[in-house]
């Protein structure tokens, strides 16, 4: 595909592309998965990774409840086949990253990260086979360093899944028409696709249009045809989980529901369906755009997109542009456009400046900027300079506020231990996880440890989810909030911890001015604080322990 590069007045062969290509790939796996850990988990990403754990569609979300809670304690078997708001694929990925690294944000997040290095590589393939191997080189090294990608790759989310299946997608197909390859693969990516994340079904007017317009003789090839059923059939579980749920409730899934018009009585609230009306999207379009990407990069994009003439990529940043205005422009949808600008940069430098002496005096430092400002924004634990010129407000979308070092202290604390006193649990899947883990650490040899651990003050919910009731569901450590502690009191008696069976408990104060029963409460005992990187005390416990009776 690429044997030799013009590189300004003299022949680059191509053992030298493939070296400049691992460098670019070796920058760009040491800005996705170094010190991947950081950053608080207080986005999206928590309910994604929470459920991945042990693969149960279920996160504490009291008005969006789900077929596992519904069907409890003996959910039917379709239900283990997708999850009640989106496709199985991402939950499934990360699950298996979760059982290797263990619960931890680097688990979490490893696939992500991973699979944007594996996007990098993908636009140098499409930037080569689009245009030529030095725009391949180009556009690969921008997105290999530029702030959004760089975030969407270090955070647990869908997005990073969907964009290396757009840009392999992409890929397969221009080979396919180009160059008569086969349609299959491209079947078996699309089916993928679709089952990462419903956005992907972008790809379908995407390459449609551009059959219709430039190839339509590929409409009549078998492999095409047979590659669409491949797709529907690894598409099948999402579509057998939607049938089944119709049937027995009267309604499709979350996302399907919505886009049909249906108003289930199960969901009243519709998290991320709030984005405004169509021109406060329109408004809100540049400005998040700017908070999610370096000046300088949207600069170059600006200008490269004047001179586009590619015509898959003008459709595919179109319909991008219009998936958008349904969705809205959050940070991590604006994700799914990076890419594409990147092959557009990558395009017009490549063509216009001709590749002259002067070209890497432009590139270099472009490319330095970018090192800089993704770090500062995504690495650093706080970026410093104002914005938008050398800080992004992006950074509030995994900021260090002290939840990560919160988790290490009752990581510490419970270490080597499981519970010996529980409460009673609402759901009997969730009862049957503590059982597991419960005699699990048994056989390991674990110590019975009689904690009771109470929360009170301003907790973010994702960040608390991840950290502190994951111990409680998957692992059966009591943990309650302060006022159902006072409830229980009142409605079972001043002893009623003690009779139950706890000994050592830890009252936990987050971000609040203590009310005086709580102040009451932690009297005379030594507080403990948890320090954020900066370090300013962001939480306070209190330990009470007791001796046996």
């Amino acid at each position: 595909m690429y044997h030799e590069v013009r590189w300004y007045f003299f022949s680059v062969s191509a053992t030298t592309v493939k070296k400049v290509l691992l460098a670019i790939l070796f920058v760009s796996a040491l800005l996705r998965v170094g010190w991947i850990s950081r950053g608080d988990t207080v986005n999206d990403e928590v309910f994604y990774g929470f459920r991945a754990v042990g693969l149960l569609d279920f996160d504490e979300a009291g008005k969006q409840t789900t077929p596992l809670e519904w069907f409890d304690p003996a959910p039917p078997l379709w239900t283990s086949l997708s999850f009640h708001d989106h496709p199985p694929l991402v939950f499934w990925v990360q699950h298996l990253s979760i059982k290797v690294f263990g619960e931890n944000n680097f688990a979490m997040r490893l696939p992500s990260a991973l699979l944007g290095v594996a996007s990098v590589y993908l636009i140098f393939l499409l930037g080569s086979l689009l245009f030529t191997a030095s725009a391949g080189l180009i556009s690969a090294s921008l997105l290999s360093v530029t702030l959004n990608h760089i975030y969407i790759s270090r955070v647990g989310m869908q997005e990073s899944f969907v964009i290396f299946f757009l840009l392999l997608a992409s890929y397969l197909f221009l080979r396919a028409v180009r160059e008569g390859r086969s349609f299959i693969p491209l079947g078996i990516t699309l089916g993928l696709a679709l089952l990462t994340k419903y956005n992907a079904f972008i790809l379908f007017p995407i390459f449609g249009t551009f059959l219709l317009l430039y190839h339509r003789e590929a409409f009549r090839r078998k492999d095409l045809w047979l590659a669409l059923s491949l797709a529907v059939v690894i598409f099948s579980p999402v579509i057998i989980y939607n049938v089944m749920l119709y049937k027995t409730v009267g309604h499709f899934d979350f996302q399907f529901s919505y886009v049909f018009g249906q108003n289930p009585k199960e969901w009243q609230v519709a998290p991320g369906k709030e984005v405004g009306s169509l021109l406060e999207r329109a408004q809100d379009f540049f400005p998040r755009l700017v908070g999610s990407h370096s000046w300088l990069f949207l600069a170059l994009a600006g200008v490269a997109l004047f001179f586009l003439r590619s015509p898959f990529l003008l459709i595919s940043l179109g319909y991008l542009l219009l998936l958008l205005a349904v969705i809205g422009p959050g940070f991590r949808f604006l994700a799914m456009l990076t890419p594409f600008l990147a092959l557009s940069v990558g395009a017009f430098l490549q063509t216009h400046l001709q590749l002259r002496k002067y070209f890497l005096w432009l590139l270099v430092p472009v490319l330095l900027f970018e090192v800089f400002y993704s770090i500062n924004n995504q690495i650093a634990y706080y970026p410093v300079g104002q914005k938008p010129w050398l800080s992004s407000k992006i950074r509030y979308e995994n900021y260090n506020w002290g939840y990560n070092e919160l988790g290490d202290y009752f990581d510490r604390e419970l270490a080597r231990k499981i519970p010996s006193a529980t409460f009673r649990m609402q759901y009997a899947f969730i009862e049957r996880e503590q059982d597991t883990s419960i005699r699990k650490g048994e056989r390991k040899g674990y110590l019975p440890y009689p904690a009771l651990i109470v929360t009170y003050g301003n907790f973010d919910h994702g960040a608390k989810l991840w950290r502190l009731d994951r111990l409680k569901i998957y692992h059966g450590w009591p943990i309650i909030d302060f006022a159902t502690y006072q409830q229980y009191l009142r409605e079972n008696g001043a002893d009623y911890y003690e009779r139950s069976g706890f000994r050592d408990f830890y009252f936990v104060e987050g971000n609040i001015v203590p009310d005086p029963a709580f102040t009451e409460l932690t009297k005379g005992l030594p507080p403990h604080y948890v320090y954020n990187p900066r370090s300013e005390a962001v939480f306070t416990i209190y330990e009470r322990h007791l001796r046996p009776i």
